[in-house]
């Protein structure tokens, strides 16, 4: 709830102004003195402020106002004044708008007229701490991300934030990474992060997709193979550890490892030391690893699927990259950086965009847009060239307003944003990222 101080040596005007106020969900304080009132600034909390002119019963000049007003205008440069003033003081208070005061008002003033200059002073100054939220945010990303080699990965909410910081983070140890998420999140970039950030970043980085390669050939994946190890082995080859030595192994799908192959990486992990198959000649490694699944392997655990030390083994620390519903700041982001060049979207498919639940993650974004670019007729991708299909309302819930019937809204309610996202059935921060989704500009 916001809160306004009325600073007013007149109790029935802090009487009136509270009453007004509560009305709209507005909590009041009050002082009745210019002394009282800055005590009461400096505890904090105070959204806006309503001051008087004059505080003495023989003073009319105006000057006690002026002298208050700079006063919290030195000690709160942001915070909107609005002046009560009787129209002798008309000179002074115009004096102090162009000084920066928010608005002034004549005694006895209109209610429905500073209602609307409250509620739209109210809508600014939560804008502007959302904005400096938002950019204490981007500081703190910048600052805890700041000389990480982060790949050209595109991300803008905090959930990525935090997995990226982690991957980061853990990258510097020696540990084994287990980087779980779903299917198309994105956990090879997050491998990629990883090794690019240790201490074998200039060794090589060798992927591997378990779930791609029939089992009865992981193994001389993992490790190599004599010549005549198997049917069609007409030379000695090179497995992926090998490969990798000095640098990082990725093991993509661990989960569809089979259990001969999963007693061979265990021994590996824990020894740095394995045979190519048909050889019985010991070979030694130094590898980082790094795991990712999409699979729930304690479960798989649980059934007897995957053995439980290799999991301790490869889950030195876990980096959680969350699905794409999930930091929605980043789907626009990531939608115009695989926008060919020369193509730009449309508002109504940016709302599209939002709006969809995206269950094959980055992999079904990413091809949306090749899709939406192939099938525009022109520079601009629309809602209808992306082919998503709009999700159902559920029951009991608002259509989502249009231009047309957001535009209706400010104009039946003269701008006044708290009213007209009422209306609407949105909040205020709601309604503002509709205005600009859509360009509406406002006074």
């Amino acid at each position: 709830m916001p809160t306004i101080l009325v600073i007013d040596d007149n109790p029935a005007v802090a009487t009136a102004l509270d009453t007004l106020f509560s009305l709209h969900d507005i909590d009041t304080r009050t002082a009745e003195s210019p002394e009282a009132g800055l005590v009461q600034l400096a505890a904090g909390d105070i959204d806006l402020v309503v001051q008087d002119m004059n505080f003495h019963a023989d003073t009319t000049s105006g000057d006690e106002g002026v002298a208050l007003f700079h006063a919290i205008r030195e000690r709160h440069p942001d915070l909107p004044v609005v002046l009560l003033t009787a129209w002798t003081h008309l000179e002074s208070a115009v004096e102090l708008v162009r000084a920066g005061a928010a608005d002034y008002l004549g005694k006895p003033w209109d209610d429905l007229k500073l209602m609307a200059t409250v509620n739209n002073l109210l809508e600014l100054s939560e804008t502007r701490r959302e904005l400096a939220r938002h950019r204490h945010s981007e500081k703190r990303r910048r600052d805890v991300l700041a000389g990480f080699d982060l790949r050209g990965i595109v991300h803008a909410d905090p959930a990525s934030d935090a997995a990226l910081s982690l991957a980061c983070q853990v990258a510097r140890s020696d540990l084994p990474v287990l980087v779980t998420g779903p299917n198309g999140a994105g956990k090879e970039k997050f491998a990629e992060i990883v090794h690019a950030n240790s201490p074998v970043r200039d060794g090589p980085f060798v992927a591997l997709n378990c779930g791609a390669i029939p089992g009865e050939l992981i193994e001389a994946e993992l490790f190599g193979a004599d010549a005549g190890a198997y049917t069609g082995a007409s030379r000695a080859r090179e497995g992926k550890f090998e490969a990798a030595d000095g640098g990082t192994l990725f093991l993509d799908e661990i989960g569809t490892l089979p259990p001969a192959g999963q007693v061979k990486l265990l021994r590996v992990l824990e020894t740095g030391r394995f045979e190519r198959l048909g050889s019985n000649r010991e070979r030694s490694v130094k590898v980082r690893v790094v795991s990712a699944t999409n699979a729930d392997l304690p479960a798989m655990i649980r059934s007897g699927e995957f053995r439980e030390d290799l999991y301790y083994r490869l889950n030195g620390i876990e980096v959680k990259v969350p699905p794409l519903a999930e930091r929605s700041d980043d789907i626009l982001p990531l939608a115009r950086h695989f926008l060919p060049a020369g193509k730009s979207l449309a508002p109504d498919a940016e709302r599209a965009l939002l709006a969809h639940p995206w269950p094959g993650n980055v992999r079904e974004l990413r091809n949306t847009l090749q899709r939406g670019a192939l099938l525009s007729r022109g520079e601009v991708i629309v809602a209808s060239d992306l082919g998503l299909v709009a999700p159902a309302t559920p029951p009991g819930a608002t259509d989502e307003p249009d231009r047309d019937a957001i535009e209706a809204a400010l104009a039946r309610h003269n701008g006044v944003m708290a009213q007209a996202a009422n209306e609407l059935g949105l909040s205020r921060q709601a309604l503002y990222r509709r205005l600009d989704r859509l360009g509406i500009t406002r006074d």
